[in-house]
């Protein structure tokens, strides 16, 4: 018990410390435990196997889904108007949102599903969303306090009444404690807030702003005003021809930039697919296609006209904000500028071979502060010049692999990152909806990790992502191993007697002090273990101790019960007490002090409050 009672005092120590990651002190305790022989290798690695840590890293991709597809930009964007230019009303407002959702589903899940659409909020309105991150995993929380299926201590202390006989709780019975966490909730975290979080910076801010975005790019090159659109008609002499047999180029001074290509299906345009092609030599052209074409209005018209294209006006560029962007879903745009000792110097765009080597096109060049957009093939290159280049992301890639001949600017595979395959929108609200369906409906014979991991799975593979590799990217690790390695924690508590022995110790020491006091100790113990060993396992070694308790001193159970679940379920100083805690721990860049100075006063306030608020709304 000592041991076990030292590794735990040592974990909090260097938790709060801060100076070593919390993941590694988690795996550290983890093996101490190992190296005393307190738990056997199954039982310090059930946590990575656990139901919860598994639909942790299914929900991590279904935020990323939601974020990758530009849906929470969509869902934010009408939430902010709502909010208008307050501060004060877009936190309440994300209060209230997310504890209705918390009510019925998970917190796990109401996290992850809210915190892609709360950051998108906070970017929108300039505010830092580390102020509104926090706030979310604890309203989480306490909308999970209005039901019965809200969290699972509600369920544990549900058996723990059936169990011994008593009338079960119905469905509602939290409502009442659950809207008293909210208001209190809210009350509090507004000034805690504003005192402790809304100073924190952004990390790699300075770096960011180097790099420039593809937006930036367009405007940069004037790619817009020197774009036309048209469309291949049923009538087209380009029918069933590739692009590069026709030598627009040559003819007419144009460059085919892109081939997009929509496909819909039958659903009314709920799920569509857009390809974005190089006009190269195997692409066949078909009827709808929609060609980018760059070189001016008058050499792009006489193309149309000789071609029988359709000539699009620009009201169909997508829209960002009053300014017209371009999509980059496959085909992304970047810098290059070439080194002194580069081949390609004196030689021609076209003698580059970016064409051939690279299937990259060049779309225009800046030297010394001057652009060149036109004429291009026969531009000569110059030491130090910066070609803007265009092509499949996977092509751009390779172009870091010639560093002796140029430097790729920026990061340009960062920002296609950032490009949200709004298209796809639809797609990830059917699969999001069809995941809380699940998770809600008790008809629907679906466990919640099961219903996770089938969203996660069908955002992949409907092409929510990009690819694959961009599904892992959203998994943060250092969460997943920090909820895994201190879950055997509680079972070393629990093997060892130390769990048993500190809530008996505390609970008998306080009975003859009378029901509210027993109460108010059974409240702060659980709080007390939450902080270092998750919420379910608090509640379910806790309800017993509260059940006899009660029954020891002939009082009701039910606000014994209560103050458990309470206990268990409002703890907000400890990134690891619950999962929602350890979500937005990454996304926040919060330290465990930050979850000590705003979480701790918040629990502390709470527990008071529910003190004399859980007697009169179930009385001794």
């Amino acid at each position: 018990m000592g041991i076990t009672l030292t590794i735990l005092a040592l974990s909090a120590i260097f938790f709060v410390n801060g100076k070593l990651r919390s993941d590694i002190v988690a795996l550290c305790a983890l093996i101490l435990l190992l190296l005393f022989q307190i738990l056997t290798p199954a039982e310090a690695l059930s946590g990575f196997s656990n139901s919860v840590v598994i639909m942790m890293v299914g929900l991590f991709v279904v935020g990323g889904a939601i974020f990758q597809t530009g849906l929470a930009k969509m869902i934010s964007s009408k939430l902010l108007k709502l909010a208008g230019d307050s501060e004060i009303r877009l936190f309440v407002l994300v209060m209230i949102v997310t504890s209705a959702i918390g009510a019925f589903v998970s917190n796990t899940g109401t996290v992850a599903l809210m915190l892609p659409i709360v950051v998108s909020m906070a970017a929108g309105s300039g505010m830092n969303p580390s102020r509104l991150l926090m706030p979310l995993a604890f309203a989480s929380s306490m909308g999970g306090m209005m039901t019965l299926i809200g969290t699972p201590p509600n369920l544990v202390i549900q058996n723990a009444l059936t169990a011994n006989g008593f009338e079960p709780l119905s469905f509602f019975s939290f409502t009442p404690v659950g809207l008293i966490c909210v208001l209190v909730g809210t009350l509090v975290l507004l000034p805690l807030t504003k005192l402790f979080l809304s100073k924190k910076k952004e990390k790699g801010n300075e770096n960011s702003r180097k790099s420039k975005s593809l937006n930036e790019l367009v405007d940069e090159y004037q790619l817009i005003s020197n774009l036309n659109r048209l469309r291949v008609t049923s009538s087209s002499l380009l029918l069933g021809k590739t692009a590069a047999e026709l030598d627009v180029h040559n003819r007419y001074g144009v460059t085919i930039f892109e081939v997009r290509r929509e496909k819909n299906s039958h659903t009314k345009r709920l799920v569509k697919s857009v390809s974005q092609n190089m006009a190269g030599p195997t692409t066949l052209l078909e009827t709808g296609d929609i060609l980018y074409v760059m070189g001016g209005d008058e050499k792009a018209e006489r193309f149309a006209s000789e071609y029988k294209l359709e000539l699009l006006d620009d009201s169909n560029v997508k829209e960002q904000g009053s300014r017209k962007v371009l999509d980059f879903y496959d085909i992304g745009i970047a810098e290059i500028v070439l080194m002194p000792a580069s081949k390609l110097i004196n030689s021609t765009v076209m003698e580059t071979g970016f064409r051939q080597k690279f299937n990259l096109n060049v779309l225009g060049i800046r030297r010394k502060g001057e652009y060149i957009l036109h004429g291009l093939k026969n531009q000569r290159m110059h030491s130090g010049d910066v070609l803007l280049v265009q092509g499949r992301w996977a092509n751009i890639a390779r172009l870091s692999q010639e560093d002796e001949e140029w430097v790729v600017l920026g990061q340009p595979l960062n920002e296609a990152a950032k490009v949200t395959l709004d298209y796809k929108a639809p797609v990830s609200a059917g699969i999001m909806i069809l995941m809380i369906a699940m998770m809600v409906f008790d008809f629907i014979p679906v466990e919640p990790v099961t219903a996770v991991m089938i969203a996660g799975i069908l955002m992949v593979l409907t092409g929510c992502f990009r690819n694959v590799e961009a599904a892992y990217k959203t998994i943060n690790w250092e969460s997943i191993v920090l909820i895994a390695g201190m879950m055997p924690m509680s079972l070393a508590l629990e093997k060892t007697g130390a769990s048993e022995y500190l809530s008996n110790s505390l609970v008998a020491g306080l009975g003859a002090y009378g029901p509210t006091a027993l109460m108010a100790g059974i409240y702060f113990t659980t709080s007390l273990m939450t902080m270092f060993i998750s919420n379910t396992a608090t509640a379910v070694l806790m309800a017993p101790i509260a059940m006899s308790s009660a029954i020891q001193i002939g009082a009701s159970p039910h606000p014994f019960l209560f103050a458990v679940t309470l206990g268990a379920s409002m703890c907000f100083a400890s990134p690891v007490s619950t999962p929602p805690n350890a979500l937005v721990m990454p996304a926040g860049q919060y330290t465990f002090m930050d979850y000590v100075k705003v979480g701790l006063p918040l629990q502390i306030i709470m527990g008071i409050v529910m003190i004399f608020v859980l007697p009169l709304l179930f009385p001794f």
